[in-house]
This record gives structure tokens, C-alpha cells and sequence, in this order.
């Protein structure tokens, strides 16, 4: 498993790669400024590998645009970072991150959960396109965040699960141990409701592990 930080300010990633984090995601839809200088920050500051993401207001994040105007705000970041997170409605747009060889995290978040037969067809969808599918949803019960282990476990990977929400948040410390790839953390500011800290997950990690 690895700890990403998502940030909202790329001044907070020096602090994450302190405390432990293994990769820092910059959230572009959540900051100010021009993203070529907000990698530039990052990068000055920090060595871990970065993902571009620019998460729609569908999906939980404050980026309202068209899926042209988000090519054209991601395309000059490319050059600058390891993995661009493409959701599955901008999934036309991800040629060029492609021919530029970097890692597509190919996402969808959905805020209610899906039947297992919908998850699996949801990952072929998502890596027909991307190298890592990412699929959050909301559970209703605890039922549901069995299928959703279910489905970490058998699901071809490398593979990203999560849920939205704090009322199950205990499933981002769980689903890593079924196969989870990523468990997105924060350093102060969180950047969706329910995340734990880095510095709370890397401890929950020495404990797990």
C-alpha cells in the first residue's frame, strides 16, 4: 500500500514527505494559480512522484469545465508529473498523457455503491483506458463494504477502492489490506470528508502491517 497525500497547497508537500507519505497528489481543482508553477513549488520542495488531478464537481472535486477545458488546463502539467488522474467522463482526453508515458489513474467516484457485477464491469471500463482503475463509492451498510473488499480481493491489479464519506472511514485503513493500492491521506487540510491524517496512517500502517 502506499500513502498519498492530497494536497491543497503545494508548500504542504515537504511536510508529507516527512511524515511519511509515499506520493503526493496535487489537487489542482482546489488551488489557486497557474499549475505548471504549483508543480514547479512541489518539486522544489519535495522528491516524491506527483499526480495531476483536476476532480469534477460530479465526482466531489470544484472543477466545472467541459472535458475539452480540462485537456487543455491538464496538458501543459504532463511534461511535469508521474500520474494524471482521468476520470472515466474525460476518458477521450487521455491520449496525450498516453503518448507521454505517464501512469493514468483511470477514476470514477459514485455516491452510492454499485452491485459487484457493476464493479467489475466498471474496472474493464476504467482500464480499457488507464493503468490503475480507482473506484470510490459510498456504502449503506456493512454489507456493502463486504462486496466492496470482495471486490478489492479479486479484482486484477494493480487496483484502487475507497469510499466517500466518514461513516465508514474505518474501510480506508481496511481495503488496503484486500489490495488497495493507494490510500489518499491529508496534512492539515483534508481534501475529502473522512481521511485520515498522513501522519495517522503511517502509524495505522506499522500497526496493520
Amino acid at each position: 500500500m502506499q500513502i498519498v497525500a492530497s494536497l491543497t497547497d503545494p508548500a504542504q508537500a515537504a511536510a508529507a514527505q516527512a511524515q511519511g507519505a509515499d506520493i503526493i497528489e496535487l489537487r489542482f481543482d482546489l488551488m489557486a494559480g497557474d499549475p505548471v508553477e504549483l508543480v514547479r513549488r512541489c518539486r522544489n520542495v519535495c522528491a516524491l512522484p506527483v499526480i495531476a488531478t483536476l476532480r469534477s464537481a460530479q465526482e466531489g472535486g470544484r472543477y466545472f469545465g467541459s472535458p475539452a477545458e480540462w485537456a487543455e488546463k491538464i496538458a501543459p502539467v504532463i511534461p511535469l508529473v508521474d500520474y494524471v488522474d482521468v476520470e472515466q467522463q474525460f476518458a477521450r482526453e487521455a491520449g496525450p498523457v498516453k503518448t507521454a508515458g505517464k501512469t493514468i489513474i483511470a477514476s470514477h467516484h459514485s455516491a452510492q455503491m454499485m452491485p459487484l457485477h457493476v464493479l467489475f464491469m466498471l474496472e474493464q471500463e476504467l482500464r480499457s483506458y488507464g493503468d490503475i482503475p480507482k473506484i470510490i463509492v459510498t456504502p449503506g451498510n456493512e454489507d456493502d463494504l463486504i462486496d466492496l473488499f470482495a471486490f478489492t480481493r479479486a479484482a486484477k491489479k494493480p487496483i484502487c477502492t475507497g469510499v466517500m464519506g466518514a461513516s465508514f472511514r474505518y474501510a480506508r485503513a481496511v481495503l488496503p489490506l484486500f489490495g488497495s493500492e493507494f490510500v489518499y491521506c491529508h496534512t492539515g487540510v483534508p481534501t475529502a470528508e473522512g481521511q485520515y491524517s498522513v501522519e495517522e496512517f503511517v502509524a495505522l500502517r506499522k500497526l496493520l502491517l
